[in-house]
């Protein structure tokens, strides 16, 4: 695979990123109490597929600023042209992909990135659930990993719900969490066609099944049934 190498502009790495990561942990540790447990799990300096579940807008902000290093980050395209959330976009410099269809700049993007030692966090419901519940994933983050062969860290979100700013303004300041699993290696692929589309589908399902092992009960969704512990996952 030809890949461009992997480039941060040096006003975004040294100023924008910090400078954003600052101000936003100072706002979510003003507004709630935040909790992370399993930073021992964190393939730290080297390359990995940082695996979330996606419940609201304030996920990705709230992971990358209190992440314990800098993350690239894959999102929605049309973020960038949201107000608020847009100025967020290009300060940090995330990956945009065009969602719905097979977006081979953001690929080549993620592949470069991962290849130059930095971790990729992506959401593999490809958008966000808007409740608690999880969502079927989607098949891509499964290619991501097969084709660039490195591990994926399952990451739960808890506390980041829709009305999270209403109850935080309001003096609730609910208990915000990251909750990290341990790497895991994902099966080969196999088959072709069809068969390696369901092997795809089945490896991103994986997972979701680990990150839902992280999460409490009523966040598991359609995972609840094959949601895998930490204990499990340590076997």
């Amino acid at each position: 695979m030809d890949l461009k190498p992997y480039h941060v502009p040096a006003w975004r790495r040294w100023l924008a990123r910090p400078l954003v990561r600052t101000v936003l942990k100072a706002i979510f540790m003003i507004l709630a109490p935040i909790k992370i447990s399993g930073r021992e799990n964190i393939p730290f300096g080297k390359p990995y597929i940082l695996a979330m579940n996606h419940v609201s807008l304030f996920d990705p902000p709230f992971i990358i600023s209190c992440w314990p290093e800098l993350v690239e980050s894959l999102g929605a395209a049309e973020v960038w042209h949201k107000p608020g959330q847009g100025i967020l976009a290009w300060l940090y410099g995330g990956i945009p992909v065009h969602r719905g269809e097979y977006d081979r700049k953001a690929l080549d993007t993620v592949f470069s990135a991962l290849r130059s030692g930095r971790p990729v966090l992506i959401a593999p419901e490809g958008g966000r659930s808007h409740n608690t519940n999880m969502c079927a994933a989607k098949p891509g983050v499964a290619f991501i990993v097969e084709e660039s062969g490195f591990p994926v860290l399952p990451v739960g979100i808890v506390g980041t719900t829709d009305d999270f700013w209403h109850k935080a303004i309001h003096g609730q300041r609910p208990l915000l969490e990251l909750r990290i699993g341990k790497p895991i290696q994902l099966p080969s692929v196999e088959g072709k066609g069809s068969q390696r589309k369901e092997s795809r589908q089945r490896n991103a399902d994986l997972i979701m099944s680990y990150i839902a092992g992280l999460l409490p009960e009523n966040y598991r969704g359609v995972y609840a049934a094959s949601a895998i512990s930490p204990t499990q996952a340590g076997k």
